[in-house]
């Protein structure tokens, strides 16, 4: 799969199910063995891969030494199609598992999502044998139905402001207390859904999990 088009702003562009996938790729200086890919929150309440939380996951990974991927999901900024509730979505992420995979052969692959964003990567690849370790943040679990990954046993971190609007403490303790280990719930108190004006706990949370999985998967 080649990246078939540089626009002027120097986003590249894959292609997806649904046609052209605009996306951000950011690469270390060091040779890369590892990349994450992050999914950014619904599209028709402005979600886009600019988004700040989704910015902050990127910036962890980065710090930590990985490529990073940002990608609007189809119908969101420059990106063909139009959006599909999550569905279409997912086929979107795994088209961005395949670049990635192409363009960094032999690299570990990690998953992260904010919000809707999170939805769709749990929903896809909490079974994909090629995802090491996810990361979900401002799970809307009191919107969707997450029954179907409770079995998931790939390193995951849950992030989730103790005032999340859209998943509540409550909610989210009772899917996490499903969940196969191994797992790891960090709640920013004082947080919303956005973790506003606690953007730097929460990514201190996320590089401090990072740092804890790459140990557990080096070992």
């Amino acid at each position: 799969m080649e990246i078939d088009l540089t626009d002027l702003r120097g986003n590249i562009f894959f292609e997806g199910p649904a046609g052209r996938i605009e996306a951000i790729l950011k690469e270390p200086a060091s040779p890369v063995t590892r990349a994450a890919i992050v999914c950014h929150p619904h599209p028709l309440f402005g979600g886009t891969m600019h988004n700040k939380v989704v910015f902050r996951i990127a910036r962890a990974f980065h710090d930590a030494g990985f490529a990073v991927l940002r990608f609007n999901f189809r119908g969101t900024g420059l990106s063909q199609g139009e959006h599909d509730e999550g569905r279409g979505e997912q086929e979107d992420l795994r088209a961005a598992m395949s670049f990635i995979e192409q363009k960094f052969q032999g690299a570990e692959v990690w998953l992260a999502g904010f919000s809707f964003g999170s939805m769709v990567m749990l929903r896809a690849a909490a079974f994909d044998q090629r995802v090491r370790a996810m990361v979900a943040a401002g799970v809307p679990v009191s919107k969707y139905d997450f029954s179907e990954v409770a079995r998931c046993r790939k390193p995951k971190l849950f992030a989730q402001g103790a005032l999340d609007e859209f998943g509540s403490v409550e909610d989210l303790k009772r899917f996490f207390s499903s969940l196969d280990e191994p797992k790891t719930l960090k709640i920013i108190e004082g947080a919303d859904h956005f973790f506003e004006g606690r953007l730097t706990e929460f990514a201190e949370a996320i590089s401090k999990f990072i740092d804890s999985i790459s140990v557990t998967l080096a070992g």
